[in-house]
């Protein structure tokens, strides 16, 4: 086998080892976020929004890791809440995350 061959070969095999990395990382981080589709979508947001009472829609996630779906609605004073709904999209809870000059850790202290 000649140097170039092998060279070629090795290069090959680093890039397939390297690509399997990259997508066993991203299979296993926990970064499988699912949005709310379709008329599901509809639905979450109309009663997230009635629970905030107004905002905006900026995120959703279906099988959230505290309730089947999850809407978060920022607010005109730019805090944001994350409104838990359960399959029939009842209101399960909600977390308030306010913005504050110093916070560091988005609770407020």
């Amino acid at each position: 086998m000649s140097r170039r061959t092998r060279w070629v070969t090795a290069t090959g095999l680093a890039a397939v080892l390297v690509g399997t990395s990259i997508a066993t990382t991203a299979a296993t981080s926990g970064d499988t976020e699912q949005p709310i589709t379709g008329p599901a979508y509809a639905k979450a947001t109309q009663a997230a929004l009635a629970h905030t009472g107004g905002g905006r829609v900026t995120g959703t996630e279906v099988g959230d890791e505290e309730s089947y779906y999850e809407v978060e609605v920022t607010l005109a004073d730019g805090s944001q809440v994350d409104v838990q709904l359960d399959r029939n999209f009842g209101f399960t809870g909600s977390k308030t995350d306010r913005e504050n000059p110093g916070d560091r850790d988005g609770t407020g202290r």
